[in-house]
Order: C-alpha cells, then structure tokens, then sequence
C-alpha cells in the first residue's frame, strides 16, 4: 500500500482546495515518478478510496505513479456552494482547479512534470476530452477517458437520466434562449477536438445507457481523423461499469500499458 497525504492547493479564485496525493509502495522521494490526474466522475461524487478493481488509486499508485486526486469544485463534503457550483458550470472553474492542482504539485522534485497523464470515466471521462481540447501547454502527455461524454448535444438526446442532464446542463440544446443551456453546449469538448495533442485511450461499455458507447465512438473516431495516436476498447456486454473480473483484468491491463507506453519513456 502506499502513502496517502492529503494537500491543499490555492484554486484561480483564491479558495483552498483539497487534493489526495497517493504514492507509490516504498516511495523514494530522490527518484523521479510520473504521475497522473485523476478526474473524478459524477459529477456530484466524492473523491475517496475505496476497495475495488475499478479506479483503484492504491492500484494506480503500485504501478510506480503519483497519483493526484483534487477534490474540485462539485464535490460534495465542502459546503453546498462548493458543490453546486458545477452545474452549469462544465468547461469552468472546476477545469481551472484541475489545473491548479496539478500545476502544485507537479513542481515536487520527485515529479517528472514531462510525463503527466490525466485519467477519468463518465464525468472525469468529460473532463478528460475537455482538458484534452484545452492541452496548448501539453501540460498532459496522455489520456484516458472511459465512457465518457464528448458531444453534449447527442449526450442530451440519448442518455435515459433525463431528470440529470436538465439539471447539470440547464436544459436541452434547442433553448437559445437559456443562457445556462446555451453555455454548456458552448463548452462541449467535441468543439475542441482540432486541439487535440497527445495519445488517447478510450473506454466503453455496450450496454451503457447512460452516456451511450456512441460518445466513445465520436470521440475515437474524431481522434483518428485528427491523427491522434488512439486506442479504443469495448466491452459489448458492460454497462456504464466494468463489472465482470475477467473485463476488469483486461481493463487494468489495457490502463498500465497504455499509461507505461506514454509516461515511462
């Protein structure tokens, strides 16, 4: 098992913000590590370990990274303001603090600031296409995204948690006149795509009615029009989650060897 420190980290807008930090088993701080960005899904879930061969971070840790967990605005534990604050909100201030959380602790000298990775299902797989899209600095060297949402527009026509995307979005696309709508739409990673930087590796489920694996699908195959170094992997028999052991084995293996490929260079 390896150390877990927690960490507060000043956001752009002056707040203190909490952030995991899970190393390696036998961590040796004279030796320089990669780490990853975790983006946590939800978007309204908390960041918290817990024991499971999905989004392990004591597993992600054994497998030699750094592993940076911030607890961005829309988690639940800092307040009401601090967690409602996301919706409507998508591409804001919580992008700005995954940012500022890396940005922090990447400049530990056991950090290799050159090989950093960010890594994230459903809204940590938004996340994911989002900061892809957003990568002018090449702050992030490769990316994992599992079933995540990339078109926010076929995300609202197509999911079956209706009740979800009114609230979190605003509303539906066809509203030019929600101001709420219209900036989320606005800020859909698929109208970033032309920014797109660096290796990526998407997951999806056959049977995920909540963002359909047709997202994963635009989000792949505008990966290879671009000419992105890609990778996808469906499991045609899971949901939203990978459930089955055998599909969580090939998952984590897919995961390492797809991080160990890009960041242990």
């Amino acid at each position: 098992m390896g150390r877990v420190e927690e960490r507060w980290v000043t956001t752009t807008d002056d707040k203190q913000m909490l952030t995991w930090v899970i190393y390696p088993p036998k961590f040796d701080s004279t030796k320089v590590y990669p780490a990853i960005l975790y983006c946590e899904g939800g978007p309204q879930s908390p960041v918290s370990q817990f024991w499971s061969y999905r989004w392990n971070f004591q597993i992600m840790a054994a497998n030699g990274y750094i592993v940076i967990a911030p607890n961005r605005r829309g988690l639940p534990g800092f307040g009401t303001e601090w967690n409602a604050q996301i919706s409507g909100d998508y591409g804001g201030q919580n992008m700005k603090d995954y940012v500022s959380a890396v940005n922090a602790i990447k400049t530990e000298p056991y950090i290799d600031e050159d090989h950093i990775g960010a890594v994230g299902a459903s809204y940590g797989g938004f996340s994911v296409y989002w900061l892809a899209g957003h990568n002018q600095d090449s702050l992030f060297k490769a990316f994992i995204a599992h079933c995540g949402m990339f078109n926010l527009e076929s995300q609202y026509a197509s999911t079956e948690e209706m009740f979800f995307v009114n609230h979190d979005l605003g509303g539906p696309y066809w509203e030019k006149d929600n101001a709420t709508a219209q900036k989320s739409y606005e800020t859909s990673p698929h109208h970033f795509v032309q920014n797109w930087n660096a290796p990526i590796l998407i997951f999806t489920g056959g049977k995920d009615f909540r963002i359909p694996y047709t997202e994963s699908l635009q989000a792949f195959n505008m990966a290879q029009m671009r000419g992105i170094e890609s990778k996808l992997v469906v499991f045609p028999e899971e949901t939203h989650f990978v459930l089955k052991p055998q599909n969580s084995i090939l998952w984590q293996r897919e995961f390492k060897a797809w991080l160990d490929q890009h960041l242990k260079k």
